[in-house]
């Protein structure tokens, strides 16, 4: 364990039957000052991680820590953590002020002592000036706004928000993700963030946790996650992808769609069946004489910024293509792409799994 975790769950299981596991023999660090995004399908864990965090839940088995306090058993209202929730759960009969006020108020602080906290905290979410006004009366990202400010005026140590956005129109999601990824480096707290939307998940966080079935499948930076992932649901579910058996031949070399290819992963065995990975905006349309592959055109969609291309190899497989080239349906086409687009994956790795033979792969390269 780090020294400044600030949060940590030790082989935490959550099971409301014998048969109904939510979480299972999860175990995880989060630093202070970061802003951390719960990742994953409905149903995979990250909301009931959320209440065990909150303390609206205790863990059938294992710890949850807050610092090096364990807090098993310790109520919500003894947690330095606030929460906020999808519907943000405002008053509507209270007004701006008494809605962030209200916790404060609970405490019994001295008047003045609220109104420079309330003022404080209505600053950061930039709604100074709306004080007086009626819940009823706020936009969507206003009523957000509030809710934070309600969240972040008990100054608490981490910050909790279960999909806060999933409400909000587009264009509004996207400017919230802005204004809540600042005002989290402002603030420098924790965020821990529930949603089940990757496009999000990559523009807002320092460091994603991808979950599935209650399990852990993969955690890291959203590059590491995107560019690197370690099995078929993390690859599937992270952006779109270009999904296909193979066989590694050796280190550096991989067999698929009836070629061998260079590519940069190493630490199989020899003529191990592998999955292969390649992103669909690493695929550059050329001409079939100039590409690594052909492809025959089954469709192109216009999806503004680029054409969408499905086709399929010799070999049968499907492709997925993000070019700026329109091509014709019927028509084959290269396919041209680098080593480095081709990512290689173990069958049913885990992140365990993954550390430990690029680990044993570094140390085989060293002593050559």
């Amino acid at each position: 364990m780090k020294d400044d975790a600030i949060i940590r769950f030790d082989q935490v299981t959550m099971r409301y039957g014998p048969e109904d596991v939510v979480l299972d023999k999860v175990s995880f660090e989060l630093q202070p000052g970061k802003f951390y995004t719960l990742l994953g399908p409905s149903g995979c864990g990250k909301t009931t991680i959320l209440r065990l965090i909150a303390g609206f839940a205790d863990p059938t088995e294992g710890t949850v820590y807050i610092g090096d306090v364990p807090m098993n058993g310790v109520p919500a209202n003894k947690r330095r953590v606030n929460t906020v929730f999808q519907d943000y759960a405002l008053f509507p009969h209270l007004n701006v002020f008494e809605n962030v006020a209200f916790g404060l108020r609970i405490k019994k602080l001295k008047k003045d002592v609220i109104q420079a906290k309330v003022s404080e905290a209505l600053r950061f979410v930039n709604l100074v000036g709306y004080e007086n006004r009626k819940i009823s009366e706020m936009s969507g990202g206003q009523r957000q706004r509030v809710a934070i400010a309600r969240a972040i005026v008990n100054e608490p140590d981490v910050l909790l928000l279960d999909e806060p956005l999933s409400a909000l129109d587009l264009k509004l999601r996207t400017e919230m993700q802005v204004e809540l990824r600042e005002l989290q480096r402002r603030l420098g707290i924790t965020f821990v963030f529930v949603t089940h939307d990757q496009e999000e998940a990559l523009a807002m966080s320092d460091e994603i946790y991808v979950l599935n079935k209650g399990r852990i499948q993969q955690s890291g930076t959203p590059i590491d996650i995107y560019d690197e992932p370690i099995n078929r649901f993390v690859a599937d579910f992270i952006g779109e992808s270009n999904i296909l058996e193979g066989k590694m031949i050796r280190d550096y070399r991989v067999e698929f769609g009836g070629s061998e290819f260079d590519c940069v992963d190493g630490g199989f065995l020899p003529n191990e069946l592998v999955e292969i990975v390649i992103r669909p905006e690493d695929l550059e349309v050329v001409s079939p004489e100039e590409g690594k592959l052909k492809v025959r055109v089954e469709s192109q969609l216009f999806r503004g910024v680029h054409y969408e291309i499905v086709g399929r190899d010799r070999s049968g497989n499907r492709w997925l293509v993000h070019s700026t080239r329109s091509v014709k349906v019927g028509d084959e086409i290269g396919l041209r792409f680098g080593p480095e687009a081709i990512h290689v994956m173990r069958f049913g790795e885990t992140e365990e799994d993954f550390d430990r033979r690029l680990e044993a792969f570094a140390e085989v390269n060293h002593a050559k």
